[in-house]
């Protein structure tokens, strides 16, 4: 059970193949059994087979929802009641939530059974899955080596086949990034269309959650039930959700992709290039129409993009105070001994550091100098996608640099560790849909191609990500020892 997709486990479910207390049973015990990769935060064995048993009676009264009875796992970023939502932080390893997310709220009415809440990056920020609290989550093709972040644990969990799907965020490329190092499919849509109510924020005019599964056809299911107006959230967008499996066998004749050069520069290891060239060898076979395009700005994304993340990160997590709820120090002197302590001992370096980072561009004498001017750049590179996208339908090129890395090999440079989403920041600065798809393999380990495209266009987006799966079969590739 645990190889077949969304589509089959629905179909196998609606023909009583089995039910879904077995099939949730089936999953749980594969969690059990690799627990070494440490993707899983909590595990919800009880409360999933309740509601695992619930979705039996639904589906036997003809009552189900879209995704009824099929297992999936939440990342430890949606809150979701009763339930410890720690952020992969020690600041919130003793918070339960009191509500869930919107996200959270919208797979319990389409009937899915939460497996339980997966390892990330503390706060959502890292690029490896190391700097969580509760310790590096380790890639299942290669356990020496990271998963990418911050929703390394969903790649990972979907990847080694302990969940069928799962959810993650995605800030400056933290769905796609472990999409890619995991081989599997991750879609960071548009800025608005799902939910960020309930997500806990790292930086707000960023955050963007998605889906995360093994196949673009099981990341439309995800999409059509993650996807929709939230009048909780402000940022939300009202405008009508697609069908977003209507149009997953249309044609690619005529497709124009554009290739950005400033993607295929000498960062890009060289066999990665080649890797991502044949799949858009690929795509000319199914009638696609390729050319360079030129965006300029493309190479301010990085510096840009630390400014205003860090920036709202220094305003979101002042909240953290130690009064009000999380982790607070032991026997403060005063409330600037307990706002200090608290802080100090509850949030890990790479917080701390940006934290630092977004308090100093903020501040009275240098605004203007950073925390502006990155606004602007942030223009040009909105505009840079903008310009591009008339000219073609989407965009293609790599989504990291180079595959997994080994766990610890980047830790004490932080600048590195930032390069790695190179490929990705840009997309979320302007607000734009794009997805990894599994694309090959480099000396054994996962490559993602990244596809973007315009506002809103994500049923575009899974279209071009199936019909590429129809034609190759990496998308099937499953890590040794976990087939």
């Amino acid at each position: 059970m645990h190889n077949m997709t969304l589509s089959e486990l629905t179909a196998g479910l609606r023909d009583k193949q089995f039910s879904s207390v077995e099939l949730t049973q089936a999953f749980l015990s594969r969690i059990d059994q690799h627990q070494d990769l440490n993707a899983f935060i909590t595990v919800n064995d009880e409360t999933a087979l309740q509601q695992a048993q619930a979705a039996d009676q639904l589906i036997s009264a003809g009552n189900a929802g879209p995704l009824a009875g099929i297992p999936i796992a939440q990342k430890d970023i949606f809150c979701t009641l009763g339930t410890k939502t720690s952020c992969g932080s020690k600041m919130l390893d003793n918070f339960i939530a009191p509500y869930n997310a919107t996200v959270v709220d919208n797979f319990n009415r389409a009937g899915a059974v939460m497996l339980g809440k997966l390892n990330m990056d503390e706060f959502a920020m890292g690029s490896s899955n190391e700097n969580s609290f509760y310790g590096p989550v380790r890639n299942p093709w290669d356990t020496d080596c990271v998963p990418g972040g911050s929703s390394g644990g969903s790649a990972v969990a979907v990847a080694a086949r302990l969940a069928p799907a799962a959810t993650g965020t995605d800030t400056g490329g933290s769905i796609r990034q472990p999409a890619a190092l995991c081989g599997i499919t991750g879609l960071k849509p548009t800025y608005g269309r799902v939910s960020r109510y309930g997500m806990i924020a790292y930086a707000s005019s960023l955050d963007q959650g998605g889906p995360m599964a093994r196949s673009a056809e099981d990341a439309a299911l995800l999409m059509q039930v993650m996807a929709g107006f939230d009048p909780k959230d402000s940022t939300s967008v009202e405008q009508a959700v697609p069908d977003y499996s209507a149009c997953l066998n249309d044609s690619l004749q005529g497709l124009k992709i554009g290739l950005p050069k400033q993607f295929f520069s000498s960062a890009l290891n060289s066999q990665m290039a080649a890797a991502i060239q044949a799949a858009v060898d690929e795509y000319r076979k199914l009638g696609a129409e390729v050319k360079e395009v030129d965006m300029p700005n493309l190479e301010l994304a990085i510096p840009a993009y630390y400014v205003i993340a860090s920036a709202e990160c220094s305003s979101n997590l002042s909240r953290y105070d130690g009064v009000r709820f999380g982790y607070r120090c032991q026997n403060p002197e005063d409330l600037t001994d307990l706002y200090t302590r608290s802080r100090g001992e509850a949030f890990g370096a790479e917080v701390k550091r940006r934290i630092l980072m977004g308090t100093y561009a903020l501040s009275a004498g240098y605004y203007d100098a950073y925390y502006l001017k990155a606004q602007q750049v942030r223009r040009l590179i909105s505009d840079d996608f903008k310009r591009a996208l008339s000219e073609v339908d989407v965009l293609m090129g790599p989504v990291t640099p180079s595959t997994a890395f080994r766990i610890g090999e980047k830790t004490s440079d932080p600048i590195q560790m930032y390069l790695e989403d190179i490929y990705t920041i840009a997309i979320n600065l302007a607000g734009l849909p794009a997805m990894s798809i599994p694309a090959g393999f480099v000396e054994g380990m996962p490559v993602g191609l990244q596809v973007i495209g315009n506002y809103f266009s994500e049923a575009k987006l899974l279209n071009i990500g199936h019909r590429y799966q129809q034609a190759t079969d990496w998308h099937l590739q499953v890590p040794k020892g976990f087939e």
